[in-house]
């Protein structure tokens, strides 16, 4: 009635419906299908091909529906995900009323997902002791196998027997000891249930006792290699019958022996350990469990410890030397040991004894000497062995000796170890082709023997004033090192072959357990002081201690601003010499190692290059010395040879105004007969030449000659004193116009000594022309200070009259411009003639001339009458 009367609701509310057979909310398990079917009710408005489902809001595939007949449509979803959500059947839009009443054409059931319980698994029960009883109480562990959600939990319940309970702790008042047990665990959910495997064992066979107690270990001196251990039962008897486990290990060591069951099997409190090593300390525990053959062992008892009593050593030193040498001294061999494996107790002390190798064969004893023992009563480990330095001695290279020792404690002496040093040249062979290779953090050596036969191997390894060793056999060809290696640490690594005690010669490797990146980088400075265009830089090697591994290279890098250099040299290069360096630059270097783990920058260091390479500054000295030396040997070897030229350059000779004769020039005063100098003129000549006779010219001529005449005087007489005649400049030709030819330039210490003489008569009756004549000026250049005459104007002007009077007697010249060849060669004869009654007349060489005008010579005399005059003064001018 109940669902009728709902569904009659549903029918009046909405037009779609989920078929009654499908629940509103399902619990769906994952992995399996769900079907659903969608009807159409109280409607004709659509029909089954109108419907649609969706999943979650995604419209599901038309390839999972399927339709039952016009109003019902089925569809079939795969449970994939834990995911709860929403199915839901829905209708389109077919027509308005649908449209308006869109919730009526839509229906939906809401899906919870989950797993089936899994079996639980490794079910597990135990009893454990309280004070001296079982505890009723009886702890169970299992382990939950399968999967579940949040949504559908699993609920584990565990049995004992008939007593169903929700906890994993069953209680069942007393303890049920010598029953049987049966006890398993129910997991179950909303989509089923399952039980473990039941466990049906004997009660005991769940009990855990707590471990032995009062565990005491006792040492007895008369046995020195065992342990008598006591202890006390946890439970009594009457509750549980037990059996006992039994384990000891040196002390520090994690390698436990374990005293077989078969000698504890029974209900015993003691126990004898034997076969120890002796004066060592041993760690002992004890557990107990059910006598019968399964049950729960109790946890070990606490650790009980005790030292075993002392005994003689039972194995040899272990004897070993370390040998330095030097060129210039003899070897020094140091004698080392470490103590017997089996030392059975604290050494005290060493008994060695030296010989010489040759003395053995002939059985002399070496002298016994005794070498004590400092060592606390504290027993090290294996892996710690103290090494005593037991004797140094210096050995010469030609001498051999034996050493035997042996290690004495407070019980007895161990047995002799020996050892023969050989003469240097006599050493036996070594092994060959040592390798030295990393793996597993370890350091695995390989080598091959040598062709004869070795009793045992040393192998050695140092670093820095550390050193440790370990024997091998003599069938060894590879090992691994035994002892305490570090990181980053430099081992050399050498492998001694022993023949009968007689130590070989070894081969050995630098080796590195791990290596790493140097902790310091190479430290850069300047060798010597650098030139203009290379530096030497020199650094050190890294400490041995600070490499932390293997050197591959080393990069120099400098730089001069903003663009760097570098070069890389080998590992084995501790010096460079940087070259085509700039001159007068500032250069910053350092240089950086490397190893394959990475590299270290050291410090940087500056330097300048210098200006001028070594040796540049005296080049230059010495090449300006030698040139200016060869400048001043050239300078004198030239004034040696133009010395002349010199002197009348620097030093020009000046006439002696008291030599010259011009001021006997006038008739007045006696003439001197004089030798003239050779080529210097010191005085002057004056010839008298008509200007005009009576048959030419015009009288205003006649009257302009005594005013010409005077000018020409007074022009003579205001010249200054000026240069020699011989080395002074020429000056300008007089005009014999007033408005003649301009003065040309002279040097202000030149003066011109001249006169000009008129004669209106012809030359021994010549007739002069009829064209006027133009006066003939006559100068001499000189330095001469003025002479008296000079000084006196007026008298000057009366030896002018009379000079003109006497050369008036004289013959004259006529010289006409234009017609310079037309003198009578007859009068040249006689002007020759009459030249003898003369003043002597001084000549200067003709050094310098100046550009003569139209008809006229550069003395300014006409060109006809020089030239005419030349051939009879032998290539000499007059001034």
């Amino acid at each position: 009635l109940l669902f009728g009367l709902l569904l009659r609701l549903c029918v009046i509310c909405y037009h779609l419906v989920i078929s009654p057979d499908s629940p509103q909310s399902p619990v769906l398990e994952i992995g399996t299908d769900f079907a659903a079917t969608c009807m159409i009710t109280n409607t004709d408005e659509v029909t089954a091909d109108d419907l649609y489902w969706t999943l979650s809001g995604t419209v599901v595939p038309k390839e999972q529906y399927t339709r039952i007949n016009k109003t019902a449509l089925s569809v079939t979803v795969p449970i994939t995900s834990e995911k709860r959500e929403w199915l839901l059947c829905r209708c389109k839009n077919v027509s308005a009323y649908v449209v308006l009443n869109k919730g009526r054409f839509m229906h939906g059931i809401f899906l919870t997902k989950g797993y089936r319980p899994g079996k639980p698994e490794n079910l597990s029960c135990i009893a454990v002791q309280e004070e001296r009883y079982i505890s009723p109480n009886i702890t169970c562990v299992w382990e939950a196998a399968g999967r579940q959600t949040g949504f559908v939990p699993t609920t584990y319940t565990l049995n004992v027997r008939s007593n169903i309970v929700h906890s994993p702790i069953v209680s069942v008042g007393l303890f049920p000891n010598h029953e049987t047990l049966d006890i398993w665990v129910e997991a179950h959910n909303t989509l089923g249930k399952v039980e473990s495997e039941h466990l049906k064992e004997e009660a005991n066979w769940f009990v855990k006792t707590n471990p032995p107690s009062d565990v005491r270990v006792i040492s007895e001196r008369t046995f020195p290699t065992s342990l008598l251990i006591n202890w006390a039962h946890p439970i009594d008897e009457v509750y549980v019958k037990l059996t006992y486990e039994i384990r000891f290990c040196p002390s520090g060591s994690q390698n436990w022996t374990y005293v077989p069951l078969v000698d504890t099997a029974k209900g015993i409190q003691s126990f004898r350990l034997q076969n120890l090593q002796p004066d060592t300390v041993y760690v002992t525990q004890v557990r107990c469990k059910n006598a019968i053959e399964r049950g729960y062992w109790s946890n070990w008892s606490t650790n009980a410890t005790e030292r075993t009593p002392e005994d003689r050593p039972r194995s040899k030193p272990d004897l070993w030397k370390i040998i330095t040498e030097d060129e210039s001294t003899a070897r020094q061999v140091w004698f080392i040991c470490k103590d017997p494996v089996l030392s059975n107790g604290r050494i005290i002390r060493f008994d060695i004894k030296i010989q010489d190798h040759k003395d053995r064969v002939k059985n002399r004893s070496g002298e016994l000497e005794s070498i004590p023992v400092n060592r606390s009563k504290a027993d090290p480990s294996p892996s710690q062995q103290k090494i005593t330095i037991l004797k140094q001695i210096s050995l010469d290279d030609k001498k051999s000796v034996e050493v035997y020792v042996t290690a004495v404690n407070s019980v007895g002496k161990s047995p002799e170890a020996s050892l023969v040093i050989t003469e240097k040249v006599n050493e036996l062979p070594t092994v060959k082709d040592l390798k030295v290779q990393r793996n597993g953090g370890q350091l695995c050596l390989e080598w091959k023997p040598p062709a004869r036969p070795v009793s045992e191997y040393v192998v050695e390894w140092v670093s820095g004033s550390r050193i440790d060793w370990q024997r091998e056999k003599g069938s060894t060809k590879n090992t691994v090192i035994k002892g305490s290696l570090e990181k980053f640490v430099s081992y050399t690594v050498s492998v001694y072959p022993l023949y009968s005690g007689v130590t070989g010669k070894p081969a050995s490797k630098e080796a590195f357990l791990e290596e790493g990146v140097p902790l310091i980088g190479p430290a850069v400075k300047l060798k010597g002081k650098p030139g203009c265009n290379e530096a030497e830089l020199v650094w050190n090697e890294i400490p041995q201690h600070s490499r932390r591994g293997f050197i591959t290279n080393y990069t120099i890098f400098y730089t001069s601003g903003t663009k760097t250099h570098n070069i890389t040299v080998p590992a084995n290069t501790t010096s460079y010499t940087l070259k085509s360096l700039s001159r007068s630059t500032k250069y910053d270097t350092w240089v950086i190692a490397s190893t394959i783990r990475g590299s270290k920058r050291g410090f940087n260091h500056s330097f300048t290059t210098l200006k001028y390479g070594t040796g540049e500054i005296e080049g230059i000295v010495v090449g300006v010395c030698l040139s200016f030396l060869f400048v001043v040997l050239l300078t004198m070897l030239l004034c040696i040879y133009k010395k002349d030229v010199i002197k009348d350059n620097f030093w020009p000779r000046i006439p002696n105004p008291g030599e010259s004769t011009i001021g006997n020039w006038s008739p007045d005063y006696p003439l001197k007969t004089e030798t003239p100098k050779e080529n210097c003129l010191s005085g002057i000549s004056v010839l008298d030449v008509d200007v005009c006779d009576g048959k030419c010219g015009s009288e205003d001529d006649k009257a302009s000659l005594p005013l010409k005449k005077d000018k020409y005087l007074s022009e003579e007489h205001s010249s200054g004193i000026g240069g020699s005649s011989c080395m002074s400049s020429p000056r300008q030709s007089v005009s014999d116009s007033d408005e003649g030819g301009d003065m040309a330039d002279t040097t202000a210490s030149t003066v011109q000594y001249s006169s000009v003489v008129a004669s209106s008569n012809g030359y021994k009756g010549q007739t002069p022309n009829f064209q006027p004549q133009q006066a003939i000026f006559s100068r001499s250049e000189s330095t001469q200070p003025l002479l008296d005459s000079e000084e006196n104007p007026d008298m000057l002007l009366q030896e002018g009259s009379r000079q003109s009077q006497h050369f008036s007697r004289q013959p004259s010249f006529t010289h006409t411009a234009g017609n310079e060849d037309s003198a009578d060669p007859a009068d040249f004869n006689q002007l020759e003639m009459e030249q003898q009654v003369l003043e002597p007349l001084d000549f200067c060489p003709l050094e310098e001339e100046t550009t003569p005008t139209d008809g006229q010579s550069a003395d300014g005399l006409p060109a006809a009458l020089v030239s005419s005059y030349m051939p009879q003064l032998g290539g000499y001018r007059p001034q």
